[in-house]
């Protein structure tokens, strides 16, 4: 959820500002674009240096470095930020927020943001249950803040009870999980499969094809980037998922897919069929190593099921399906009639006639054909650009 993010961390000054350090790296961790910005006072518990070296970008904390001569402008920063996250969120800060009082450089960035705002209060307990504290909590809510609610337990004073800001590991979780919940395809499940199959003639040789997996692994993880829960059915691949939400299921033939997809496919509501399968696999499969000795060796083929083709007789009306074709002769036909045969929604069609184009490239170059038989052509482009079509097709239909 957090990959390519800019994430503006404001640090104000707590005893809780050593956690900083720890929400930072996790962030950077994450994928995330992090900056920070100081409160002067939150220099007194943690250094600049620390927060500097864990983000791997410079700490602010005034409007202007004289020993730079440049002007930190709180205006870009809140422009640049896609979440700005307050932790520690301290009384004073929250005060000061609520009332819109602009002292320092990072209240100034506060009312110039554009983005989301969460923050994490830490204060001691009587602090924490002041009218006034729980007024200005109220009024930054009512603004459309998200509060990360504080954690019971011993606090600096001796105390016990609410107050301690939330742990780093729990920050970051509640960002991914409510960021989730913003996004297009959030409560969405959705079934993926990618790559070729492998249809063994003996335990050492098998009927494959060239494709690598890489346009099925994008598909995952954008679909997984705009909130689905995504199951990807991978048939022999090299590709590696990055987003641990995935769930990854590993087959080799194409009846191992088949029995996989029919476990997940009703209770999908988006399926995407662009793994390679096989056609034919061989009739007899040999136990042993079949031997060199003939200048012939024939070998006898039957049709697999066609996946593709039975999912499209099982497809409830709320269900999304998608097929790719890839194709070397009368491309847009093919296609067409592949997508009124096997009932799908739109059909993604390849040419291997184009450079740039089809296996183990990470590029393609594809054109969408939808139920009413309208093309919609794109230029070459990367994996991952062509992945975002696609889901954005999908995004439009739901």
């Amino acid at each position: 959820m957090l990959k390519g993010k800019n994430i503006l961390l404001g640090v104000c000054g707590s005893i809780a500002s050593y956690k900083s350090a720890y929400l930072t790296r996790l962030l950077v961790k994450s994928g995330a674009n992090v900056k920070v910005i100081m409160t002067n006072e939150a220099k007194s518990f943690i250094t600049p240096l620390t927060l500097s070296t864990l983000s791997k970008n410079p700490v602010y904390s005034d409007y202007f470095n004289e020993a730079t001569g440049e002007w930190n402008n709180h205006v870009n920063f809140g422009l640049w930020a896609d979440y700005l996250v307050l932790a520690p969120a301290t009384a004073n800060t929250l005060a000061k927020l609520a009332n819109g009082l602009c002292d320092n450089l990072l209240a100034a960035t506060y009312l110039s943001a554009k983005c989301p705002v969460y923050f994490a209060p830490a204060m001691d307990l009587d602090m924490w249950k002041h009218p006034s504290t729980q007024e200005n909590i109220s009024r930054l809510e009512q603004y459309g803040n998200i509060q990360i609610n504080p954690g019971y337990g011993e606090l600096a004073s001796g105390l016990v009870g609410e107050g301690r800001m939330a742990e780093p590991e729990d920050i970051v979780a509640f960002l991914e999980a409510h960021i989730k919940k913003t996004l297009p395809l959030s409560g969405k499940r959705a079934l993926i499969t990618a790559g070729p199959t492998y249809e063994p003639i003996d335990p050492v040789r098998f009927i494959g094809n060239h494709s690598s997996g890489k346009m099925g692994f994008a598909l995952a993880e954008e679909l997984s980037r705009q909130g689905a829960e995504v199951v990807l059915i991978s048939g022999p691949s090299s590709e590696r998922t990055i987003s641990n939400s995935i769930v990854r299921i590993d087959v080799g033939s194409s009846a191992e897919m088949l029995n996989e997809v029919v476990q997940y496919f009703d209770e999908s509501d988006i399926t995407i069929m662009s793994a390679a399968v096989a056609d034919y696999r061989p009739k007899e499969i040999s136990t042993e190593k079949i031997k060199k000795q003939n200048a012939e060796f024939n070998l006898e083929l039957v049709k697999t099921t066609d996946i593709l083709s039975e999912l499209g007789k099982r497809k409830q009306r709320n269900q999304i399906l998608v097929g790719f074709a890839l194709e070397t002769e009368n491309e847009v036909q093919n296609a067409k009639d592949k997508l009124l045969r096997k009932n799908l929604d739109f059909i993604v069609l390849n040419s291997l006639k184009d450079k740039g184009a089809g296996f183990k490239a990470d590029t393609n170059k594809v054109t969408i054909i939808d139920k009413n038989l309208e093309l919609t052509t794109y230029s070459l482009k990367t994996k991952q650009e062509v992945a975002k079509d696609i889901c954005q097709k999908i995004i439009d239909l739901i």
